[in-house]
């Protein structure tokens, strides 16, 4: 018998389509893989460049578990650069991505009879973290209708008198949506009143195409400081998903919180990944702008590439690197009958991994990743178009 927690929550249902795309290449299949949620550009040479230095320097033993000053002291400095905010030493913590870092703030914020408030389509970690904590997740739905912005009227009325927090992704994953300045006023002064947390998950903050008021870190600590949980990731920004480091920003008795709990748990991140990410984070951002137009450009060629099809309808995300895309009108009760069985179509006879939509709480839709080249890019859509074409002569692939 194992622990009754095990029973309440599932593994990543993200990582199946890795899973399955590697069974395909192991057996020589030319595979198009637009599952996966990393970016495909090397990590920046002046951050290679710092971890070699650290090696080199033999900076290769512990450090304070929380992480180093030194990091700690540059991340603050980021997000004072950034939004305004002012965070001391104490009140960060350097984390084993942006994913720990939401593990830990939930392990100390929500507990037994707790509700917390997030939203759908979304990543599906939140939801099982906050089952892992003995909570219970109430989902809002954003509506397809408006490109899946996120607004605050489902939040609010989704609160009780037992909503413990709210946890908001902006860029969101999988739909790239965001939630306004003004959404998160409304938010804010509803939670800082009832006394409710706000944990807000930034890891896409950096991949925002066009000019938006998305300074969500100002609006909150202006209005709710004692409240408000920052978490962010060095991953997506500065393509470093493998190097594994996040932080949380938060009030000393939260980090205090956290440091207990990481020091049972992982203790500190790599040493050789925090000199990285001192390179990273304060070093030339340039390298950020440039992944970031790159994006831009795969985003409207494949965007418009699916579209010629008009029952493959998405809009036209305003951050990340994801589509999300409505098949329902694709589907029916005699032949693919959800998007989960699209997906697994479209990878047996086609070769190209997406995520269906039931991964994220959106059955209907699946999730392309246009973290890849312009011609892989290309490859995946005319492959899509021949699988519809398929399907419309009546060629039924396995389900």
């Amino acid at each position: 018998m194992l622990a009754e927690r095990t029973t309440r929550i599932s593994s990543s249902p993200t990582m199946k389509g890795l899973i399955a795309a590697e069974r395909l290449r192991q057996a020589g299949v030319d595979v198009v893989d637009l599952s996966a949620g990393e970016p495909d550009f090397p990590t920046p040479a002046h951050v290679k460049e710092a971890a070699h230095a650290a090696i080199t320097g033999n900076f290769t033993k512990y450090t304070p578990n929380s992480g180093t000053t030194e990091l700690k002291r540059v991340i603050a400095a980021r997000y004072k650069a950034d939004y305004g905010v002012d965070y001391d030493e104490a009140e960060i913590i350097v984390t084993a991505g942006g994913k720990q870092a939401l593990v830990n703030a939930a392990l100390t914020v929500f507990g037994p009879g707790d509700e917390v408030i997030t939203h759908s389509p979304g990543w599906p970690t939140i939801v099982e973290q906050i089952k892992l904590a003995e909570a219970t997740p109430v989902i809002v739905t954003a509506s397809p209708d408006d490109g899946f912005a996120l607004r605050a009227d489902p939040f609010l009325a989704a609160i009780t008198p037992r909503t413990r927090a709210i946890v908001i992704n902006s860029p969101a994953n999988p739909t790239g949506a965001l939630m306004t300045e003004g959404e998160m006023i409304r938010i804010a002064d509803a939670a800082a009143a009832r006394g409710i947390w706000v944990i807000l998950d930034l890891c896409y903050e950096k991949l925002i195409y066009d000019p938006a008021a998305h300074n969500l870190p100002r609006v909150l600590v202006e209005r709710m400081r004692d409240r408000t949980i920052l978490t962010g990731s060095a991953s997506k920004a500065y393509a470093m998903t493998g190097w594994r480091c996040g932080w949380l920003l938060a009030s000393r008795e939260v980090v205090a919180a956290c440091n207990a709990i990481q020091s049972h748990s992982t203790s500190n991140v790599c040493s050789i990944t925090q000199k990285a990410v001192v390179a990273a984070l304060g070093g030339p951002q340039q390298c950020v702008t440039d992944m970031l137009d790159e994006y831009r450009r795969r985003r409207d060629f494949i965007w418009a590439l699916l579209s010629t099809e008009p029952r493959l309808v998405c809009a036209r995300p305003a951050g990340a690197f994801y589509l999300f895309v409505d098949v329902s009108a694709l589907l029916s009760p005699d032949g693919l009958r959800t998007s989960a069985a699209f997906c697994q179509a479209l990878l047996e006879t086609k070769h190209v991994v997406v995520t269906a939509g039931e991964a994220f709480d959106a059955p209907g839709f699946f999730r392309v990743s246009y973290a890849a080249s312009m011609e892989r890019l290309e490859e995946a859509a005319r492959r899509i178009h021949a699988f519809i074409g398929d399907l419309d002569a009546g060629v039924h692939p396995p389900a």
